[in-house]
């Protein structure tokens, strides 16, 4: 991307560099006013560059810096190069250049560290001087900032790299979040990431391959339909929802309460006998579907009356249930959401895997998915699982998480990026499932509906943590606010 902006603009690296410190001096000069001094770490390649670069405007807008360019090998790229001859033009500069013994600056609680050791083109542990200097850093009680990656982290996989990774309160990334950036074991690592835009080439942007995508307000606006001022009930659809056994009807209700407060214009919810009088007195906008049986999921029939169907929230595990989830696959032709007890049922019997309708919508938290899939060492080894996963069978992976990713059929993934920790919280995924299921109902594709369904989620999990806090929020609260979230999203 890098190399098309420079072409295509056209620009020179030396001033796409500057472009970038620019960007990145005008976010932390908004953010770090109080300072004893800043301390910079450059290291000999490009993100060193960007860090001399900074050091310098920072030092033009009277920071007390200090600058320290590790050079042992003495092979600057050279736009560092260009870099470092332009700081040492400067009156009272604060530079060492290390080519040998480093003898560490004493770093206070008031310091800020600027880390501009390694960017994201690393792809071997860090070892020696340099982990040892990584080291040195984060054992300091100053605040760490780091210039696009933190040093020594990799931009994708991790689950080999044993090196030192300097532990960041900061993250100013450009452009893009880096893949690493999205799994939950390097969060100690990034701190709280900031993606800065460094204009990088728009033509670039949409012409350069990546499987990978984040879900952005503007595309879910663009594919959210409008109703028509003359549209009924009878237009938005007839879900089933088949969810609920004895001492999970709550599930039940939640999602099919989120179904409905998602636009669907029918909502029947199969349930056990025992289960009848809980919906219908906490939702009298659905109808019922009895089972035969008292306490559990054991058939379902007459399914040609359906637009769509989502099955698992609560259903429970037991013999008779896995017979009638196999049934009701082998009944239905189109499209399922799959979710929560039905997921488990299938980890259990994966014979039932190649029974499931292409296009269908699976809904696993990362243990379920290792349920069915085999566990994994590291986030980005079940990420690729779960691509595979979605190309074999060819169906959605929902991967839920603070990233929840929407694994497609093709092998793309579309990162959601709304939602928060108060969301990990007991009905949350049924939440989901009943929007998933209102979208399908209203004849939204499978893609549309996933993409849809986990930001409109997200959304209105944010929105109720506004009224509220992580730890007090409910997954009704995630439900009472998806209206305010369509407007957000239309808006």
């Amino acid at each position: 991307m890098d190399a098309y902006t420079i072409k295509h603009e056209p620009i020179d690296s030396v001033d796409l560099m500057e472009r970038a410190a620019q960007t990145f001096v005008n976010i932390f000069c908004q953010r770090f006013h109080d300072y004893n001094r800043i301390i910079i770490f450059a290291g000999p390649g490009n993100n060193g560059g960007d860090a001399l670069a900074i050091a310098r405007l920072l030092h033009l807008k009277d920071y007390l810096v200090d600058i320290y360019l590790f050079d042992p090998k003495e092979t600057l790229s050279e736009d560092c190069l260009v870099n470092k001859m332009q700081l040492l033009k400067l009156p009272q500069i604060r530079f060492t250049e290390v080519k040998g013994t480093f003898i560490p600056p004493e770093l206070e609680e008031n310091d800020i560290v600027i880390d501009g050791l390694f960017g994201s083109g690393l792809n071997k542990p860090l070892e020696g001087g340099f982990a040892s200097v990584v080291k040195y850093i984060n054992a300091s009680a100053g605040t760490v900032v780091s210039i696009d990656v933190p040093s020594g982290l990799f931009g994708e996989d991790n689950s080999e790299n044993s090196g030192e990774i300097i532990v960041a309160d900061y993250t100013y990334t450009f452009q893009f979040p880096k893949l690493s950036f999205l799994f939950s074991e390097n969060e100690c690592f990034t701190g709280k990431v900031e993606v800065l835009d460094i204009g990088l080439h728009s033509q670039g942007i949409e012409e350069i391959p990546s499987p990978y995508h984040i879900i952005q307000k503007q595309y879910v606006q663009k594919i959210l339909k409008s109703r028509s001022l003359f549209a009924h009930k009878g237009n938005f659809g007839h879900a089933l929802l088949i969810a609920g056994s004895l001492g999970k009807m709550g599930a039940a209700v939640l999602a099919g309460k989120a179904c409905l407060r998602s636009g669907a214009g029918l909502l029947s919810i199969h349930v056990p006998q025992s289960g009848n009088v809980i919906v219908q007195s906490s939702l009298p906008e659905a109808m019922t579907n009895i089972d035969a049986d008292e306490f559990r999921f054991s058939k379902v029939s007459h399914l040609d009356q359906y637009d769509a169907v989502a099955v698992g929230p609560g259903i429970s595990t037991g013999e008779i249930t896995v017979k009638a989830l196999r049934d009701l696959i082998q009944q239905w032709d189109k499209p399922l959401v799959v979710d929560a007890d039905a997921l488990n049922i299938i980890a259990q019997d994966t014979s039932i895997i190649e029974l499931i309708p292409e296009n269908s919508i699976l809904t696993p938290h990362p243990k379920e998915f290792d349920r069915l899939a085999g566990a994994s060492a590291s986030s980005y080894e079940r990420l690729n699982k779960a691509i595979a996963f979605a190309v074999t069978h060819q169906v959605f992976i929902i991967l839920k998480g603070h990233y929840t990713a929407v694994c497609t059929p093709q092998g793309e993934v579309w990162f959601n990026t709304t939602g928060n920790p108060g969301m990990a919280t007991a009905g949350s995924g049924d939440v989901l499932t009943g929007i998933l299921l209102a979208l399908s109902a209203q004849s939204y594709t499978p893609f549309d509906t996933a993409v849809i369904g986990v930001y409109l989620h997200g959304l209105a999990g944010d929105i109720a943590l506004d009224d509220g806090s992580e730890e007090s929020l409910l997954s009704g609260d995630i439900i009472r606010c998806l209206g305010q979230a369509f407007k957000e999203i239309r808006f």
